[in-house]
């Protein structure tokens, strides 16, 4: 009889991009997979680590899996297992947790289910995560989100991204070309591109920094493609948004013209706080352009509120900033401090308790 296995996937498309691809492995395998609501003999946490909140979420998903099956194997994977091991290790329940480069090999840590008295755990520094895994997850039997890139180099001062992924790498163009075909042939609608930094796309695996193919040469290839409805760039750095990129999806006919683009923050001195890698002026150029060629595009727009050293002139300044640059939609965070961050030990004003 096969056993079962079911995923829970916190965080984002990337996360669910790579739970697909574990999960076609433990179908090779031979687990069968299951809702997580329901009884089985493993579950697999597919963890984040951007907000205290998904840190937090992670125990009460630990705590169900015991409701559903106290006998269960849990195994840990993802951002925050990478980040803090022997912290997941310890939570009552947690049977595994694997590190960035052992996530995608989770079968062969699978051959003895029984439960231990602590986690155990297999963990790596995050150097040695250089090379590239590919994949994609189906979602809602319509939309796939297709992962073209992987960790990222910058340093923003509030992410632990590059901690927890390591250095930007990517998938080849003819694997994701192959994919997106793939995936077209399942009868999936859309194709949404996802990755750590999908600007930075091309740079090869084990630290090659040299960008074989650029983002641009991966979306105008995929525009190229037969049979694909509709395809969908997910959140890409504004810098890294290039004037032929915006012009080639005002052109195309199956690219949707849907922007997301993380600002951060609409003040240059908080910016470089965060060492983002661009002020307001280029932001707003971006957005002009994109606007100019598709007034009817929708551009959504992260923005992190609260950031150590933000006065209320600095908070005003986004607020304007924002006000005037005629988007569609916010994603608007509270800073969330983040362990082993530079911005965890720069200073913060005074908090007025309500």
């Amino acid at each position: 009889m096969k056993k079962k296995v079911a995923f829970h996937t916190l965080g984002c498309k990337l996360n669910f991009s790579e739970t697909a691809t574990i999960a076609q492995k433990m179908a090779d395998a031979n687990f069968e997979k299951v809702p997580f609501e329901s009884p089985a003999d493993v579950y697999v946490i597919n963890t984040c680590s951007v907000t205290d909140n998904a840190d937090k979420r992670f125990k009460d998903i630990v705590k169900k899996t015991q409701k559903l099956n106290d006998k269960a194997f849990v195994a840990a994977v993802g951002c925050y297992a990478q980040l803090k091991p022997n912290e997941l290790a310890a939570v009552d329940g947690v049977d595994l947790v694997l590190g960035a480069t052992e996530k995608f090999n989770l079968t062969a840590y699978l051959n003895d289910l029984t439960k231990q008295e602590t986690g155990v755990v297999h963990s790596c520094e995050i150097v040695e995560a250089d090379f590239y895994v590919g994949g994609y997850a189906i979602g809602e039997r319509t939309r796939a989100f297709l992962k073209v890139q992987d960790g990222c180099d910058y340093k923003c001062t509030y992410c632990t991204i590059p901690l927890a992924r390591g250095i930007s790498r990517s998938d080849t163009l003819e694997n994701v070309l192959n994919n997106a075909t793939e995936i077209a042939a399942k009868g999936i609608k859309e194709i949404v591109l996802t990755g750590v930094n999908i600007g930075d796309y091309g740079k090869g695996e084990f630290g090659n920094k040299k960008h074989q193919h650029t983002f641009y040469d991966l979306v105008s290839a995929l525009d190229k493609l037969q049979d694909i409805s509709r395809l969908r760039i997910s959140s890409i750095e504004p810098n890294l948004l290039k004037n032929e990129t915006i012009d080639m999806v005002s052109k195309s006919g199956v690219f949707v013209p849907h922007f997301h683009i993380p600002l951060q923050s609409g003040s240059d001195k908080v910016l470089k706080q965060m060492k983002r890698r661009y002020l307001t002026g280029l932001y707003q150029d971006r957005i002009q352009t994109i606007q100019e060629k598709m007034p009817h595009a929708c551009i959504g727009v992260d923005v992190i509120v609260g950031f150590p050293g933000e006065t209320d002139a600095d908070f005003l300044e986004t607020y304007e900033f924002l006000n005037q640059l005629g988007v569609s939609y916010l994603h608007v965070f509270t800073y969330s401090e983040r362990p082993n961050t530079e911005a965890a030990s720069m200073e913060e004003l005074s908090l007025i308790h309500i």
